[in-house]
């Protein structure tokens, strides 16, 4: 039988608390002292500190065993959740104060200010997703848990770069204009096409893990069928917020030049 866990992993846990405890030190007892004036709404904090669940949903729940272990599918849904979902919770907790105090020290803004130019951080962004999918390369993070743990930290990394972009809270490097933005959601959309055809349209099953994995009686599917539904998985996420955010910043476009 099976058996499904949850990971407690010090280094997972410590690094998931010490965030949270250094933003809500940052955001309570220090805000007066080192940002005066400045408040943050209590929705803000739930929604950071929810981002911080979602992480470990992501890769301390059973998520991430069936994942490693099972189904190409739950793979393509923790990635959409490292990529898509937990880095929008963290910037829409983030007070752009805390950020412009950062960007304050001259290091930080030129590193900052180049990685978050939409085309430094479109390709990394393009670039890592691609080549984490290469089977080799998937194959050797799926049997090294160190490998493993770069592959989501990169990911997450530069998604965290890429969606700087669209919802930059920060008055130093905000974030681009609606007409970038849309450019940019579109290219990437573009640039998701060969991994998605190359998952969904193979014929072939691409990584051997899955193709001799036990089959769930929850999830009772092909290799070649979880392929195709993990691919689909992927675009139809991507697709979503693609269009969201190409509707929104097109909608707030035109009401700025009609005002």
């Amino acid at each position: 039988m099976i058996q499904l866990h949850w990971h407690t992993e010090p280094l997972l846990i410590i690094s998931l608390l010490f965030s949270g405890w250094l933003y809500t030190v940052l955001t309570g007892p220090l805000r007066n002292n080192l940002f005066p004036d400045q408040s943050l709404p209590l929705a803000k904090k739930i929604v950071f500190l929810a981002g911080l669940v979602v992480i470990y949903i992501t890769v301390g729940s059973p998520l991430d065993q069936v994942g490693e272990e099972y189904l190409f599918a739950a793979h393509m849904i923790q990635h959409t959740l490292l990529i898509y979902v937990a880095p929008l919770f963290f910037y829409f907790g983030t007070p752009g104060w805390l950020l412009d105090r950062l960007l304050k020290i001259k290091i930080a803004n030129l590193l900052v200010g180049f990685f978050v130019k939409p085309l430094v951080s479109g390709v990394l962004f393009t670039l890592c997703f691609s080549i984490w999918h290469i089977p080799e390369l998937y194959e050797a993070a799926l049997h090294n848990k160190a490998l493993h743990v770069l592959e989501h930290w990169t990911m997450f990394g530069c998604a965290i770069l890429m969606w700087w972009s669209f919802v930059s809270p920060s008055k130093i490097i905000p974030a681009s204009s609606y007409p970038i933005r849309m450019l940019f959601i579109f290219l990437l959309m573009v640039g998701q096409l060969p991994v998605f055809g190359y998952l969904t349209f193979s014929g072939n099953v691409l990584y051997e893990t899955y193709e001799y994995a036990v089959r769930l009686n929850f999830f009772n599917v092909t290799p070649l069928e979880d392929q195709v539904i993990g691919g689909v998985i992927m675009k139809i996420s991507n697709m979503i917020l693609s269009l969201t955010i190409f509707g929104i910043s097109f909608y707030l476009w035109q009401k700025k030049d009609n005002q």
